[in-house]
């Protein structure tokens, strides 16, 4: 997809225009927002999912969970799935844990964020000019959103597969999540959009590009949802969803030449945070493996009581 992507962006566009919009932008300022944002967003996703993997899975230290997460983000260089599967490799290894209950329990916040992305592109729609006629996309994603909670419910609920979820450990744990024990996770989910939202309002318009604060909580989720198809380090898919979902606050040439210089930062922080947190991650993994070698191995559950703190 990155390849096809960017042979368009490439083949179809101005890039002596690309190049002149970067000189016009206040780039120490878009920097600082940029290298924030993607600072911001590894410590928080690290934190909350050593909250869950802490609460569902096995006490261990947030340090530790940030630490694989890190090492992952070498990774993420080239694919953000692949590197979401290490980082749960190895906190499965760390925790004794089974990587389907490290997964389970990394996809608490997964959900959670995706609900809270949900509920602010729908409440955004409301507050963007022209009404739906004039946001079709973000009608579109917001319907598809909706539609596939739905059909996951009912599927899961009245569906074929209803008896077997039902009698299995995940369908049990499931049923023991409660609105009590995912709210601190929409908490801090909603509290990290509104920043989503507002540093990259900063980073954009450092840039020279000034996006309303309601398109943005609308189209941010847009973004999201193409960021997760497989690509290279989102290359090609950012610079076209950006391009396309903000055509009408700035030239084409001006929104891709931020996307691709954004992607470019990103990147080049996979590289060094992971150069950074990869010793400390295989020492945790190495360590965990020796001491199983020395000892019995500890079975641990598939997932711990969700209801139980």
């Amino acid at each position: 997809m990155s390849a096809v992507a960017l042979a368009y962006v490439f083949t179809s566009l101005d890039w002596e225009q690309l190049v002149e919009a970067t000189r016009g932008a206040n780039l120490p300022l878009y920097l600082t927002f940029t290298v924030l944002d993607k600072l911001i967003f590894f410590l928080w996703w690290g934190t909350l999912q050593a909250a869950a993997i802490r609460r569902f899975v096995s006490p261990i230290g947030t340090f530790k969970v940030i630490s694989i997460r890190g090492g992952a983000e070498l990774v993420r260089t080239a694919n953000g799935p692949l590197a979401d599967a290490a980082f749960m490799f190895g906190v499965s290894r760390v925790t004794n844990g089974s990587v389907a209950a490290v997964a389970a329990a990394v996809g608490v916040p997964f959900v959670c964020h995706f609900t809270i992305l949900l509920l602010q592109t729908t409440v955004a729609l409301s507050f963007l000019d022209g009404g739906l006629g004039a946001n079709r996309d973000v009608v579109a994603i917001g319907a598809v959103g909706w539609s596939a909670v739905i059909t996951v419910a009912l599927l899961v609920r009245y569906g074929p597969f209803e008896r077997w979820f039902a009698s299995s450990t995940l369908g049990s744990w499931l049923r023991g999540l409660s609105l009590r024990s995912l709210a601190p996770f929409m908490l801090w989910f909603g509290l990290f959009s509104a920043f989503d939202v507002l540093i990259q309002g900063l980073a954009s318009r450092a840039f020279g590009i000034d996006i309303p604060w309601w398109a943005l909580a609308a189209r941010i989720p847009i973004l999201y949802t193409f960021l997760a198809l497989p690509s290279f380090g989102g290359f090609g898919t950012r610079e076209l969803t950006w391009a396309a979902s903000f055509v009408d606050y700035a030239p084409q040439e001006t929104l891709v030449a931020y996307a691709l210089a954004t992607n470019a930062i990103f990147l080049l922080m996979h590289v060094v945070i992971g150069m950074i947190f990869l010793p400390r991650a295989i020492s945790l993994i190495s360590d965990m493996r020796k001491a199983k070698n020395e000892g019995e191995t500890v079975r641990v559950p598939f997932l711990r009581d969700a209801s139980d703190p």
